[in-house]
């Protein structure tokens, strides 16, 4: 007895898949599916969210958006990053088809993601230029920072530092402030 071939997935076929409450991307082929995240990987989302919104409202060169999401660059590849910034154009996006490149990209890991965020995803997104890369791990309060040449990360266990082109100033984001506890008072 054989076993059977197995399929190489397109966007339009992880599109048709059931809304079953996991979250189906697909790279190269490759279906990634992921159950919902955790309330504490919704926290970290969200605190590093808020955080690029404010200071992209001082610093105008780009917009931030959480997943869900659809960004495709091809039949064969379709994302939802947990948070992602996209550079300011001169028309303006109505809809996920119309973004064609990424300033920055955030996944928070979770125990159903990490493979796919630190290969897979990683993979691909130095494969399209996203000149940055972040590889939020809360567990270990740090986060891989890549670039699109990087074969190794940077680790960084205090601050995240981003210096998009145009911006008055740099993004910095204690960690501290990244991985608190939502209980605890701001800093």
């Amino acid at each position: 007895m054989g076993m059977a071939a197995p399929v190489y997935y397109t966007v339009e076929m992880a599109r048709a898949l059931p809304d079953d409450g996991n979250r189906y991307e697909v790279v190269h082929g490759e279906l990634l599916v992921t159950p919902a995240p955790r309330w504490s990987h919704q926290d970290v989302v969200k605190h590093l969210l808020v955080a690029l919104e404010l200071y992209l409202r001082r610093h105008p060169v780009a917009t931030v958006q959480a997943s869900p999401a659809d960004l495709s660059w091809a039949p064969d590849i379709l994302v939802q990053p947990d948070v992602f910034v996209v550079p300011r154009g001169a028309t303006p996006i109505r809809d996920w088809k119309d973004i064609r490149s990424l300033l920055l990209v955030a996944e928070v890991l979770s125990p159903g993601t990490a493979r796919y965020d630190r290969f897979t995803k990683r993979r691909l997104y130095q494969e399209f230029d996203v000149p940055t890369y972040w590889i939020v791990d809360a567990d270990l309060r740090q986060v891989e920072i890549w670039t699109p040449r990087a074969t190794f990360p940077v680790i960084e266990r205090a601050r995240l530092t981003w210096a998009p082109d145009g911006a008055g100033a740099p993004f910095e984001l204690p960690l501290g402030e990244l991985f608190r506890d939502p209980a605890e008072p701001a800093g």
